[in-house]
């Protein structure tokens, strides 16, 4: 049997993240137009597409002004902040915090405002549009965020709200991708037993329910506990089961069971009222039927009918469940 741990690192890691490893283990950087260079000790450029950074004016024109780690940088270590941008009284040797990204015609430019994601953060995001080659978010600045069909997990339309995270794709644009599992932080601020919310952001038939507590943490519903119907970007209330030692969690979606006991007889007793005082099968029902119906395990469905026994609450004659 696998445990929560094993299910959680069998998970696909993405070709993108895969590619990023490989770099690293060359001691590549990403230089100021997003490429990865495999050049063995290249020096880092000092502009970091999708990340915010304090930058100095440099110069100063008509359209705008161009920023600078430094003084003497290269031309390809400038950027260009708009003077729409540029904050008043601005001048020369003052710095700025400012978020690169490329514009519509594919240059990196700077901008002030604060876009509601950086670089390898997963966020909230609402779809503003849906077109031939992929959909658009709003991701708080002018040009909108794409997200490739590729990088997409379901049917998206316009206002949806989708998890996604922010990457820089093969071309070094900006991108995001609902794949976030390699981007989730595995360090989660709970313990065995604490009651979290989470949203599915993943189905599998072989592992179980992905899931990201308070939107940015790793988190897995192994297959076992399961049970019933799920969908992605449905917000759960969960119970950490175990903390991994990298941090990652195992949750359920049940209490311990002298508490869930309660809750499922609750379930149960409404079910046979629902259906006229009478249940057409009973603890002895196949697992598959009980989880259909009820969305429980075997094992929760006969401690809770075994609870409603010893209440009186029901009868159980020639295979069904009868209400008093």
């Amino acid at each position: 049997m696998r445990t929560c741990l094993q299910e959680q690192t069998l998970v696909r890691i993405p070709a993108v993240l895969r590619e990023l490893v490989t770099a690293q283990q060359h001691e590549a950087y990403t230089d100021s137009t997003g490429f990865i260079s495999l050049k063995k000790g290249i020096k880092r450029m000092s502009l970091e597409l999708g990340k915010r950074q304090n930058l100095k004016i440099i110069k100063q024109l008509k359209f705008g002004v161009y920023l600078a780690e430094s003084d003497n940088a290269d031309r390809g270590e400038q950027v260009l902040l708009p003077q729409k941008q540029v904050p008043d009284h601005a001048k020369t040797g003052d710095e700025l915090s400012v978020f690169l990204y490329r514009d519509s015609d594919d240059r990196l430019i700077a901008t002030t405002a604060e876009p509601f994601i950086s670089l390898h953060e997963t966020k909230l995001l609402t779809v503003k549009d849906v077109t031939r080659i992929g959909a658009f978010l709003d991701w708080g600045l002018e040009r909108d965020l794409f997200l490739p069909y590729r990088e997409q997990r379901g049917t998206l339309r316009a206002g949806d709200q989708v998890l996604a995270a922010l990457y820089i794709d093969k071309s070094g644009r900006l991108a995001a991708t609902m794949n976030v599992y390699p981007y989730l932080k595995s360090r989660a601020p709970y313990q065995m037993g604490d009651m979290v919310t989470g949203r599915v952001y993943e189905i599998s038939r072989n592992f179980g329910v992905f899931v990201a507590v308070d939107d940015k943490y790793s988190a897995l519903i192994p297959k076992k506990d399961a049970q019933g119907k799920y969908r992605p970007g449905e917000i759960l209330k969960l119970r950490v089961t175990e903390v991994r030692e990298d941090g990652r969690l195992c949750l359920s979606p049940r209490q311990k069971a002298y508490l869930q006991i309660g809750d499922d007889a609750e379930v149960i007793l409404d079910a046979i009222r629902d259906r006229g005082g009478v249940l057409p099968f009973d603890d002895k029902a196949s697992p598959e039927q009980i989880n259909e119906v009820f969305g429980m395990s075997k094992a929760a469905f006969k401690r809770a009918v075994g609870h409603l026994l010893k209440e009186k609450l029901v009868a159980k004659k020639d295979g069904k469940l009868t209400a008093h």
